[in-house]
């Protein structure tokens, strides 16, 4: 491979580059991207190639529970392809929300399998790891001076959600990626980071537009995902200058247009027009999309409004631990009658156990075909087909009782008597034998709060660059 950039490249001359050229690899890392894409994005000699690790999307459980829900072998063969390409190109390579959640224990998993990737391949990596944690006593003290506020819509913190909460992330915004590149990092690790973060970084560094910079970031998190069709496994280049930015896909079968990159700038946003994020917001409101070439697309005016610095937390603890067992029903007078059925499910379990209290234990029917996505939001929970598919699920303090409970109440479906019933046999099906499935350990959200930082300056101090060449033990 040709020499590419080097940070010479990205640092310009006396007023700095006029574009900074961002390789998003992958949606997520994990979820893999072509070769020949990422040779396309190589080809166009970026000078970072970034990555968002991590997302709450899946739920508190990752968090909760320490673990990736990413596969090891999908990451280690994303980050060794970035991290071999880079260091040919002489650039660095950043990730954020590191392991997927972002917490101590994702960080060392991925802060290992790069540790490997080195070894393996002779390469020597001057590597940034910053955490996000966010000790117990830190958050209780900042609860006590009333510094952490909900999420509009949000419940109010207590002090018995943060000490039920096993691990505690604050998501990061750019300034500690900042400094790590600033002094040269060859590779970020971070904790659980604002999305664009990763992207807005380097920008950032060289005086670029806050708000292009973290607009772009936006929509590079998702790499192809803005493109059509689109991808969270392929790759997209992002072209920053100092009055616009340029993005576009890297496989020739996808193109980028204004309306798939504007439709993207209001994924997972209530506001079209103000984007939160750490110490500000984004405004679009003058935001202008436009046909760059056959298959990019230009935006101007995205701006970044200044506010009181917030951090967003986040937590989980452990609920209990859940029992599944999936079915489905074709009976038209069961599906008619489906409602009496649950609700007299319900009765017996509550009446089988009187000595468990209601909120010692949940039990659901999810019904699919029906309202199995939206449940009471649901707004037409009417059968449009011949058959639903049932999920009964029971959470309960150990995994002994779900399994009893969730037991007891499939059983009693299975056999429940109803009006207009003309078998006496099941009225369940079963694609499983065993029908019950041990779901393990049940999470949810404790805190989903905003923390309000005084100083920024206390950033620098609360969550530091730590230094380490990989491979560690390196001569």
């Amino acid at each position: 491979m040709d020499q590419g950039p080097t940070r010479a490249d990205a640092a310009g001359g006396a007023d700095g580059p006029e574009e900074i050229r961002i390789l998003a690899a992958t949606a997520i890392l994990g979820y893999g991207f072509p070769d020949a894409s990422f040779a396309a994005g190589l080809a166009r000699r970026p000078h970072v190639i970034a990555a968002d690790a991590g997302s709450t999307d899946p739920g508190p459980y990752y968090l909760g529970a320490g673990e990736s829900f990413t596969d090891r072998t999908a990451v280690r063969r994303d980050l060794e392809r970035m991290l071999t390409a880079a260091r040919s190109l002489g650039i660095p390579v950043v990730v954020g929300s590191a392991g997927g959640a972002g917490a101590a224990p994702h960080l060392a998993w991925l802060r290992e399998i790069a540790d490997e990737i080195a070894a393996e391949r002779g390469l020597r990596l001057r590597t940034a790891v910053i955490a996000s944690d966010v000790e117990q006593d830190a958050v209780l003290d900042a609860l006590r001076a009333e510094r952490i506020g909900a999420v509009p819509f949000g419940p109010e913190l207590t002090e018995d959600d943060v000490r039920a909460s096993t691990h505690i992330v604050a998501q990061l915004g750019a300034e500690p990626l900042v400094e790590a590149l600033r002094d040269g990092a060859d590779l970020v690790l971070a904790g659980r980071a604002y999305d664009p973060a990763v992207f807005a970084a380097l920008p950032l560094l060289h005086g670029f537009d806050e708000g292009l910079a973290l607009h772009l970031g936006k929509i590079l998190e998702c790499a192809a995902i803005a493109a059509v069709p689109g991808s969270g496994s392929d790759c997209m280049l992002g072209t920053l200058r100092r009055d616009h930015f340029v993005v576009e896909p890297l496989s020739p079968d996808r193109r980028c247009t204004p309306t798939s990159v504007a439709a993207h700038t209001l994924y997972e946003k209530s506001d079209p027009c103000h984007l939160p994020g750490p110490g500000g917001h984004l405004d679009l409101t003058d935001c202008a999309f436009s046909p760059e070439g056959e298959r990019g697309v230009r935006v101007t005016g995205s701006r970044h409004v200044p506010a009181p610095y917030t951090l967003k937390l986040e937590g989980a603890r452990l609920r209990g631990f859940r029992t599944v067992s999936l079915a489905g029903a074709r009976d038209p007078v069961f599906i008619r009658e489906l409602e009496t059925v649950v609700a007299g499910v319900r009765e017996r379990v509550a009446d089988n156990f009187p000595d468990l209290k209601p909120e010692e234990y949940q039990l659901l029917v999810r019904v699919y075909g029906r309202d199995g996505c939206m449940g009471a939001l649901e707004p037409h929970p009417v059968v449009g087909g011949h058959e639903v598919g049932l999920v009964i699920e029971a959470v309960a303090r150990t995994q002994a009782l779900a399994d009893t409970l969730c037991a007891f109440a499939r059983s009693t479906m299975l056999h429940f008597g109803y009006p207009g019933r003309l078998s006496t046999a099941g009225n369940l099906a079963f694609p499983y034998s065993p029908s019950d499935f041990h779901a393990g350990a049940v999470y949810e959200w404790s805190i989903y709060h905003l923390l309000r930082v005084d100083d920024v300056a206390d950033l620098a101090r609360a969550f530091p660059v730590h230094w380490t060449d990989l491979p560690e033990g390196a001569p």
